[in-house]
């Protein structure tokens, strides 16, 4: 997936690196879940092979996958944000390898550095801006009577 969402869309090349020396390399097998809705949000992370699913819990219905996340994708955007509660869940759907961060050694990172907190601002905020049409969209394919129609 080629998006301005992606770590190397968003960030400069400087930006990148000194994001990249707080992380650390894991590893999840297919089927792990890597956080659930409503449980302390301290950690995100970035794909780096495989693919992540956010998912929804909906009472009286099956969990709905909203997006599905690959390669250079932020995994998690509610660390970002009081009170750092995650607003979705999130599974590997295949065997996935990504950088772990500390959500709030990045926070202090960025409250350091104003530039470099302010392009991880504007960097979450436009992952939260696509994750919340992307939900929008889904939701209304899956649940409304004639579907959403397209994308745009």
């Amino acid at each position: 997936m080629t998006s301005t969402t992606t770590m190397s869309a968003a960030l400069e090349p400087m930006q990148r690196e000194r994001l990249l020396r707080l992380a650390h390399d894991v590893s999840f097998e297919a089927g792990t879940r890597l956080f659930e809705e409503g449980r302390r949000a301290d950690r995100f992370w970035i794909v780096r092979t495989g693919t992540v699913a956010l998912d929804l819990h909906i009472p009286g219905r099956r969990t709905a996958v909203i997006e599905t996340l690959g390669y250079g994708e932020l995994v998690g955007w509610s660390w970002h944000f009081p009170p750092y509660l995650w607003h979705l869940g999130a599974e590997a759907v295949s065997p996935v390898r990504a950088w772990e961060f500390d959500a709030e050694a990045v926070r202090a990172t960025c409250a350091q550095d104003p530039e470099f907190g302010r392009a991880i601002a504007v960097w979450v905020g436009r992952v939260v801006a696509q994750r919340l049409h992307a939900s929008r969209v889904r939701l209304l394919d899956l649940y409304a009577p004639y579907g959403s129609g397209s994308l745009t």
